[in-house]
């Protein structure tokens, strides 16, 4: 079969590349890092050409640029555990793509390029065998195939070679990270820290002045204020880091990244050990830097002391109850809350697995959930139901079975008494009947969760009481009730009106 829809996947990880050349700190790793910089280009015409002698038809590209195949980060699961996972958008919207039948087949110009992962090399292997011819894979080097047993077997050792050798120069990197950290200089390569130049780590005299204004404006010694301004302030707690952020974006300060100034972004930017002439490696000071500080060590750490001592209002408890809820109908993966320029909503974050294509606002989800599991809760008999889980059908075995069990206990504790059985042979019989008895009394008084018996049996109306519940204990009720709910596309005719039709009730 001569694929007619094929992706091509192409990869580079640039700043891989670039920790390599600065480790080796040799012409030739620099000029691979230049090299680098038009690999994805050249991938694509190597792709391309490789297409068109096996008279393949490609019908997407799927880049992705700056990205690991081998660096794992921990991410949460669908059951709700987490793990540490390679993160690739690209990657696995090609794996949904084959999956589907969009895709009938995948090009890339090396299995390095592919996966650097057992773990992913194993999904695309379970992928092209759930189909029946296997999905064509090639590659241009030649290094991928998984046309059958062999090369799959060739393509798992490949890939655990690839894995060793990021490993090796992962722990090399790490290694002169930590020799440099110990000799104060400079860590190279990443984002440049505000107030410094990317190369030689020297002070931009610009930066540096707003960061000794913001030090000043913190430890409450500014000379900038005016009167008026000094009066309305505390110099005993200083400026607050988002009225400096206002200022310092009505006054129209550049940041690094060009993004606007923020309280995050201004503790940020004071804070680092950097600005002190301080060296620092995996969150903790080593020693002093070769650079000079550009805010004293001694103003350094009382504006860092301050701030530690304000009150941080930032409420970490769950708000988006219906994380864990509600489900992609795309990839099926769980949505989580979220907050961004386009308000509260439910989305399927790229950054944990997601699709990026699903997502609905909050309110309306979660007002309509709500008013499904009150109507659920109004019905009669759902209620008397509900009310009863722990004392009806579900339990009569249980039931049964435990007062079997206490009867047991009798017998054997007259049996003793009568010295019928001796007392470490009644020891022994009682601890086994005593653990059945506690597991089915567990099992009686979970039939419902906690918080929807106090809910159902509180003498307030339902509706009430739902009102009171925190965020986690609406969660739990609507578990208890309904496995959860897909969230179907949004279909764009009909406008922007949210429709309670995308919430689709698992199917049990």
């Amino acid at each position: 079969m001569t694929p007619s829809r094929a992706v091509l996947l192409l990869r580079i990880s640039y700043r891989r590349a670039v920790e390599e050349a600065e480790g080796a700190n040799t012409d030739t790793a620099k000029q691979r890092v230049q090299a680098l910089s038009k690999g994805i280009g050249r991938q694509e015409e190597d792709g391309r050409a490789l297409a068109a002698r096996l008279g393949w038809t490609i019908v997407k590209v799927i880049p992705e640029d700056d990205t690991s195949a081998f660096k794992r980060r921990k991410i949460p699961l669908p059951d709700g555990t987490s793990a540490l996972r390679t993160v690739r958008p690209g990657f696995r919207a090609a794996l949904d793509g084959l999956a589907s039948g969009e895709f009938d087949g995948m090009i890339a110009d090396d299995l390095d390029r592919v996966a650097r992962d057992p773990r992913d090399l194993e999904d695309l292997i379970d992928v092209v065998e759930s189909h029946r011819p296997r999905i064509p894979v090639e590659s241009v080097t030649g290094s991928l195939r998984l046309a059958n047993d062999a090369d799959i077997t060739m393509a798992r050792i490949m890939c655990a070679v690839a894995n060793k050798s990021s490993r090796d120069t992962s722990r090399r990197v790490a290694r002169k990270h930590q020799e440099l950290a110990s000799q104060g200089k400079p860590p190279g390569g990443g984002y440049r820290g505000y107030g410094f130049t990317a190369q030689g780590h020297e002070p931009i005299e610009e930066e540096a002045e707003i960061l000794r204004e913001i030090a000043a404006r913190i430890l409450g010694d500014w000379a900038g204020w005016t009167d008026e301004q000094r009066e309305a302030i505390d110099l005993d707690v200083g400026e607050s880091l988002n009225s400096i952020a206002a200022d310092l974006r009505r006054r129209g300060v550049p940041t690094v990244t060009g993004a606007a100034w923020s309280d995050r972004s201004v503790r940020s930017v004071v804070t680092k050990p950097s600005v002190a002439g301080l060296r620092e490696y995996k969150d903790e000071i080593v020693g002093k830097a070769v650079w000079d500080a550009i805010v004293p060590q001694e103003r350094w750490e009382q504006a860092r002391a301050r701030l530690s001592r304000r009150n941080r209002t930032v409420d970490l408890t769950l708000q988006r109850w219906l994380t864990g809820v509600l489900r992609c109908s795309r990839c099926l993966r769980m949505l989580h809350g979220w907050s961004g320029n386009n308000g509260k909503r439910y989305w399927c974050p790229p950054s944990v697995g997601g699709c990026g294509k699903t997502a609905v606002k909050a309110v309306f989800a979660e007002d309509e959930v709500a008013r499904q599991i009150l109507e659920l809760l109004g019905q009669p008999v759902v209620l008397q139901r509900m009310r009863m889980v722990a004392d009806t059908e579900a339990t009569d075995e249980s039931r049964a079975e435990l007062a079997q069990d206490e009867e047991q206990l009798k017998l054997m504790a007259g049996m003793f008494a009568r010295r019928e059985i001796t007392f470490p042979e009644f020891q022994e019989a009682r601890k086994i009947i005593e653990t059945r008895i506690k597991e089915s009394r567990a099992l009686l008084t979970s039939r419902a969760p906690r918080v929807l018996r106090r809910l159902l049996s509180s003498s307030e109306d339902v509706a009430m009481g739902w009102a009171g519940l925190t965020p986690v204990d609406k969660r739990e009720v609507v578990l208890s009730l309904v496995s959860g709910y897909d969230v179907m596309p949004h279909d764009r005719s009909k406008g922007n009106k949210f429709d309670p039709g995308r919430l689709v009730r698992f199917k049990d």
